[in-house]
């Protein structure tokens, strides 16, 4: 993933939002250390976004599409009241594996559940609502996501769809491959959804921001 926003701003603001929590750290040092693709976690200021937008939303369920190795998950459960809850979707058991040994260290992981397999049949199953909806899997279902979401969505509640500018390749026409297509396609949609009010913020590979018009 190319860095889109400079670094010295980015450690910036990491310095200024909410600190990133003891295990959280200690994940993501493991991720970057063991894991083939470490740039898929959401890392520090993320996740700190990610804390505040269920803070504000008053979030008791969090549905998550696409857990990797868990960091954005302890992140949501972190922020949850006790009662709280995520819905985590993952397909790959490796990162499953280093998830559910953090998710067992923290004192707020077993507010966590797992449901391994494709995120959409998962999706068909779940009965909303849920106050946040975090898309950050496969991005040729982005779409797919994006509908199925509206429909668990809570009344008040937020939809966040993360890599949406896509390193920049979002700029480039024709698309160079399926993936980015698929991202230019799920954000020319939200942006003429009527259902919808969105808002792109250009937070590390950009995310979405939607939440039903009232």
């Amino acid at each position: 993933m190319e860095q889109l926003v400079p670094s010295e701003i980015e450690a910036y603001a990491e310095a200024h939002s909410m600190p990133e929590s003891a295990i959280c750290r200690a994940l993501r040092e493991e991720t970057q250390r063991t894991m083939e693709y470490p740039q898929m976690l959401v890392g520090p200021l993320e996740g700190a976004f990610l804390k505040m937008m269920t803070k504000l939303v008053g979030a008791k369920r969090v549905l998550e599409i696409g857990m990797f190795t868990g960091y954005s998950a302890l992140c949501f459960a972190e922020a949850l009241p006790d009662d709280g809850v995520v819905i985590t979707c993952e397909i790959n058991e490796k990162s499953a594996a280093v998830a559910r040994r953090y998710f067992g260290q923290a004192s707020f992981g077993s507010k966590i559940a797992i449901h391994m397999g494709p995120a959409l049949d998962t999706m068909r199953m779940l009965t909303g609502p849920f106050d946040v909806i975090f898309i950050d899997a496969d991005k040729i279902n982005y779409l797919n996501y994006y509908r199925r979401a509206l429909d668990l969505l809570s009344p008040n509640g937020v939809i966040l769809i993360d890599n949406v500018l896509w390193s920049g390749e979002v700029l480039k026409q024709p698309s160079p491959d399926a993936s980015t297509a698929a991202i230019q396609e799920l954000n020319r949609i939200v942006a003429t959804d009527a259902r919808v009010n969105a808002v792109l913020v250009t937070i590390r590979d950009g995310v979405l921001v939607v939440r039903m018009r009232t």
